[in-house]
């Protein structure tokens, strides 16, 4: 994933910045994600990706790569399970959408 479509003022790269230096607000996210996402000037693109966990829809928009990793391990957590965290699992699976399983099994996954 190159950086062709990161959009350096799209609010998502400032709210999951935030989500990963504020513990606080970690908890907030996961208590009432839309309490949060309303303390912030989101797209409704950006929302509604937001809440459908959709990573290939936010990167479409512009949020930069790096932190759709940090999203998908504040969101699903970074236990690791047959060498790949559930965190990657639901990354890989939104990016690559049906293209997954097939991408696992060339892996030997």
């Amino acid at each position: 994933m190159a950086l062709d479509r990161f959009n350096p003022l799209l609010r998502t790269n400032d709210l999951v910045q935030d989500l990963k230096w504020d513990a606080q607000l970690r908890r907030r996210f996961a208590e009432s994600q839309e309490q949060v996402l309303a303390e912030y000037p989101l797209t409704d693109e950006e929302r509604t990706a937001l809440r459908a966990r959709d990573f290939l829809a936010l990167h479409n928009l512009g949020v930069h790569p790096y932190l759709l990793s940090q999203l998908a391990r504040l969101i699903h957590g970074t236990g690791e399970k047959t060498g790949s965290s559930d965190a990657t699992t639901a990354l890989l699976r939104s990016l690559l959408g049906d293209e997954y399983d097939g991408y696992m099994a060339s892996r030997g996954v």
